[in-house]
C-alpha cells in the first residue's frame, strides 16, 4: 500500500465515521465519552489540531461544523438532551456504564 492510498482509506474512514454519528443524533457526546473515551468535540479537536499543524486556516466553528453536519449550536438545539444523573456520575468517574 502506498502512502497515499493510507490517505486516501484514512480519509474515508473518518468520512464514514462522521456519517455514521450524523445518522446517530440518539447518541449523545455523554455517551459516546463514558463508552469510548472520545465524542463528536473531540473529533472537531482533532480535525482543527491536524489543520494547525499544516498552517491551514480553520476555525473550531468550521470544524465542528465538519463533524456536526450543521453549525454546533443548530446542531445542540435540535439534538442534545440533559444527561442524566448516571450518565454525569458516569462521566465523572471517568468509567463507562455497566
Amino acid at each position: 500500500m502506498t502512502d497515499q492510498q493510507r490517505l486516501e482509506l484514512e480519509a474515508a474512514a473518518f468520512r464514514r465515521l462522521v456519517a455514521h454519528l450524523g445518522n446517530r443524533t440518539d447518541v449523545q457526546n455523554i455517551d459516546l465519552m463514558n463508552l469510548s473515551g472520545f465524542c463528536r468535540n473531540c473529533l472537531s479537536k482533532w480535525y482543527k489540531a491536524a489543520a494547525d499543524e499544516r498552517a491551514i486556516e480553520v476555525s473550531l466553528d468550521d470544524a465542528r461544523e465538519v463533524v456536526y453536519g450543521m453549525p454546533y449550536n443548530e446542531w445542540k438545539s435540535l439534538y442534545q438532551k440533559e444527561a442524566s444523573a448516571e450518565q454525569s456520575a458516569a462521566f465523572a468517574k471517568g468509567k463507562p456504564l455497566a
